[in-house]
Order: C-alpha cells, then structure tokens, then sequence
C-alpha cells in the first residue's frame, strides 16, 4: 500500500514554545501565519489541525554536512577501525564498485530516518569518483533529491580531490549540483588546490562548502579560504575546522576576524570528529570539536552537523539533530539553547534557507517532540515527533512502551519467640 501524500496543516493547539508558553499555531500555507496563548482565537486557514499536548515546538532540524553517497556502507565495507586516513583507504576501496542503485538505496534509507527525526533540510556532499565513473554518486543522489523533493530539501556539494579534473566539476554542475566542495588541506599543496576549488565556483557562479582544516595540527587552510572569498556574492561555509580547537585564544580571535570579514560559516560536526581525531594521542585525548561557541561569540556564523552516519568515517550515528546537539552540550560546552540553535536556525543560515520556526512569518518547518521543556528535549531526545515540512505532514513517529507490573519482594516472615 502506498503511502499519502503530505498533507496540508492548518493549525497546532496545546503546543509548548521553548520558552515554556503554552499556545496554538496557525499556519497558512508554507508560513506561519500566527501564535497566540493556547485556546485564543486562530484565523481560519485550510488544512488539518493537530492537538499536540505534551510537545514542544521548534524550528525543524537541519543538516549542513552530510554524505549520502556513503551512509550505511560500514557493514559492506568492514573497514577498520582508526583515523581520518584510515577511513579514506576503506572507502576509496569500495567506490571503485560504487553501484548507483545500492547508493540510492542506502542514501534514501538514511535521509528518511533524518526525516522521521525532524530533519527537513540536508545538505550532502557527493564524491566525484576514482574510476571509469565519476558521477556514479552524483547520479544517485540527484535521483534522490528529485524523489524526496515534495519531503525535504536536498541540496548537493561536489567533493573532488586535486587529481579530479575540472571538467568532472563542470559535469557534476551541470547535472544538478548545486555548490563546489573539496577537502584541500588533504591536497600535497593545499593552497593551489584551494585556490583551483574556488576558481571553479566563480567561473560557475555557485557557492562553495569546503572541508577545512580537518586535522588537529594539519594544513591552515581556512585563513586562506577567507582571503579568498572575501566579497564574493556566492555563499561559503567551512565544515569540520578541528585544528582551531587547539589554538591559543589570541590566534583564534584573529582568525575570527578573517572568517567573519570573509561571511564564511563554520560547520562543527561533533560525532564524526570525536571518532576520527586523536587516535595517535594515548593521553589527554582532545575532543577535536571545532569551537563554535566562541566562533559565535566573534561574530562568525555557526551551525552543527552529523557528517558521516556508519560508514568508514564514522561507525555509529542516529540521522538525528538532538543526538548532534546533545554532543554539543556534553562535549562542545554549549549551553542546551546555543546546541539547538545550532542544528536549527544556525543551521539553516549557513545553507542560505528561510528562517524557520514558530514564529509568524516564518517558514512553517517544524517538529513538534514530546517533551516538557527544552532541556528535556535535548537529553531524552524523544522518538515521538510530528515532523512539518513547508506546512505540510510528512512524518509522524508514535513509541509505545509496555512495561510489567511490579511485584513485590516477598519478605521473611518474622522471628517469633520460643
């Protein structure tokens, strides 16, 4: 049996803000078109109305930086376990009989359990390949974009390394990518690589999402990035950065300076590089997490991601934004208000979408988690969920739970004299 379409919303009622207000949510269309103290009197619009006690209301998720060509290939692949390094051998291996049908398969699997989570907006990075094919990913996750589009917005980045020629670049583009990505400080000369990586978006006119500074003491590419970009028109984030987690204060805030001079947004990507980064330290392991909360507090634009969810890069993964914000709580020393933000509005800016959230005017891009507050939502990050999508229905998750009567220990009978 097929599934319904989406459908049409025409107001929430019962909803909690993260504020902690109590109110109802009309929608017209893809907008909000107000929110008013539960049981006040909404305008009428066409569509559903859901009662939804007991949720809290936020932005939908996003994910600014994620590999769907790659996702869920870990069993297939049994790469070891080990560093960055390590994970590109594996997955090169695998490319090379990279099968276009597997890929959308386990590249649809992994944006629908994003989906179901309450991400509606993704944007992946797609390699170009070694081999007799290079757009054999590109093809998948084109198809992929055009199947889920009435679902989620998908948006493509072209990873290529410095042996990829410009003319698969230019292949890739023209089959419907949408931005120019790569990873230069991998390259024998990072600063050429990069400069030919941004030469390539600017004869295209199309924005670049850049692997940058992927390593705890590797190539600094990024103060070169924001030389380079700085005035463009065209948008530019910055994902992974872990080598500014070990920087003195003094050299981050100047950095700082360039990055947001240059309006490049930071992308941190918590799980991925708390696997990858620190296997050759046997004590004082670093987190290698890039340092959002003082990038934010220089001015830079932030966001958070998941990255890789079990392939070579990364082993484990729940396509899940709470499960990144948490992270950033734990590990990044983000305030649970900053963590979500950061897989929310932070996220959605840095991929150049409407502002999103329950708020009138704003794009009607929710998820609705059972939760009584913030702070619950980020720590039990409850599987129950009403997922919005432009203002419309595309996911609703319900858990139930069964759990036994309890029964009481019997107790030894009392001593009695003799």
């Amino acid at each position: 049996m097929s599934a319904a379409p989406p459908a049409p919303l025409a107001a929430l009622r019962g909803v909690r803000l993260t504020s902690g207000a109590v109110v109802d949510i009309a929608l017209d269309g893809d907008e909000v078109l107000a929110v008013v103290p539960a049981g006040s009197p909404l305008p009428d619009t066409d569509g559903l109305i859901l009662d939804l006690p007991g949720y809290l209301v936020t932005a939908a998720g996003a994910e600014p930086h994620a590999h769907l060509d790659k996702a869920q290939s870990w069993d297939a692949i049994h790469p070891p376990f080990g560093d960055l390094e390590r994970a590109i051998e594996s997955w090169h291996a695998f490319a090379l009989t990279l099968d276009e049908d597997d890929t959308v398969r386990r590249a649809r699997s992994t944006a629908l359990r994003m989906l179901a989570s309450g991400i509606t907006a993704v944007r992946t990075h797609v390699d170009l390949l070694r081999g007799d094919d290079a757009l054999t990913g590109v093809r998948a996750l084109v198809r992929l974009r055009d199947e889920l589009a009435g679902l989620m917005d998908i948006e493509l980045v072209a990873l290529g390394g410095p042996t990829v020629p410009d003319a698969v670049f230019d292949a890739a583009l023209d089959l419907g990518v949408d931005l120019v990505g790569g990873a230069p400080h991998l390259a024998d000369d990072p600063i050429a690589d990069l400069h030919r990586l941004v030469a390539i978006a600017r004869r295209r006119g199309v924005g670049l999402d850049l692997h940058t500074d992927e390593s705890l003491a590797g190539a600094d590419t990024l103060a070169a990035y924001a030389r380079a970009v700085t005035g463009s028109p065209h948008p530019r984030t910055a994902g992974h950065c872990v080598r500014l987690s070990m920087m003195a204060a003094t050299d981050l805030a100047a950095l700082a300076d360039q990055v947001r001079a240059a309006d490049i947004g930071v992308i941190a990507l918590p799980i991925t590089n708390l696997y990858l980064q620190g296997w050759d330290a046997d004590h004082a392991v670093p987190r290698a997490i890039a340092p959002i909360g003082r990038l934010k507090a220089a001015g830079v634009r932030v966001a958070a991601g998941a990255d890789n969810v079990r392939d070579p890069f990364n082993p484990v993964g729940r396509c899940d934004h709470l499960e990144t914000a948490s992270l950033l709580v734990s590990a990044g020393h983000l305030a649970p208000e900053d963590a979500l933000d950061a897989v929310t509005a932070g996220a959605r800016d840095v991929m150049g979408l409407p502002a999103a959230g329950p708020v009138p005017g704003a794009r009607a891009d929710l998820v609705a988690v059972r939760a009584d507050s913030l702070g619950d939502a980020v720590a039990f990050a409850s599987a129950d969920r009403v997922v919005i999508h432009r203002g419309r229905l595309v996911s609703r998750t319900t858990v139930s739970t069964e759990t036994a009567a309890s029964v009481p220990t019997r107790s030894a009978a009392p001593a009695t004299a003799s």
